[in-house]
């Protein structure tokens, strides 16, 4: 039903949600950021403590290496969104539980759907969870899932601490690269 009202729907509901304890604690929800047309659409984790304040998704330091990344692929401004997996901030900046991510799951579905990109990438193993339970996939290895093609690559954070899987992460994307050009 959200699918058929719209995108706007879908961000109202969002933002009235209450499906599960995260919104709580939530100062703003979450929705999105980026284009309404996408190539590539990008799911990350979680919102951080400084996305629950802005309501902007990889705000943070991590957003500054996610730009990073996209300037890499060489997308623009109406190629590319980004969201996560919940959205609401965990408490603690914890991961999300597996309720509350089958709880925000219909409006990530809903996202998808009416945005219609050409690939999702999965940013991390919280990603790849809610998006495909029960597969492991490989990191920067495409697949075809419920008829989409999906790629997994490093979360933003991860490249933060751990700087030298930067050089694979671009690795992954050389690769990759037919797939949004």
């Amino acid at each position: 039903m959200m699918v058929e009202a719209g995108y706007e729907t879908v961000a109202r509901e969002i933002i009235k949600c209450t499906r599960c304890p995260l919104h709580e604690s939530a100062i703003r929800r979450v929705i999105g950021k980026g284009s309404c047309h996408p190539k590539v659409f990008f799911i990350g984790e979680a919102p951080g403590d400084n996305e629950n304040k802005t309501g902007i998704p990889f705000s943070g330091r991590a957003g500054k290496q996610l730009d990073k990344m996209i300037e890499y692929m060489g997308l623009s401004k109406e190629d590319w969104m980004v969201t996560n997996t919940v959205k609401c901030h965990p408490p603690g900046n914890r991961k999300p539980k597996i309720n509350e991510i089958e709880c925000c799951k219909p409006f990530l579905l809903s996202q998808i759907i009416l945005l219609n990109p050409r690939i999702i990438i999965l940013l991390g193993n919280t990603a790849e969870r809610s998006f495909c339970p029960g597969r492991k996939l490989e990191w920067g290895v495409p697949v075809e899932h419920e008829g989409r093609t999906i790629l997994k690559l490093y979360h933003p954070a991860a490249l933060i601490y751990n700087r030298s899987k930067i050089e694979t992460q671009n690795a992954f994307i050389d690769r990759n690269r037919g797939l949004w050009s």
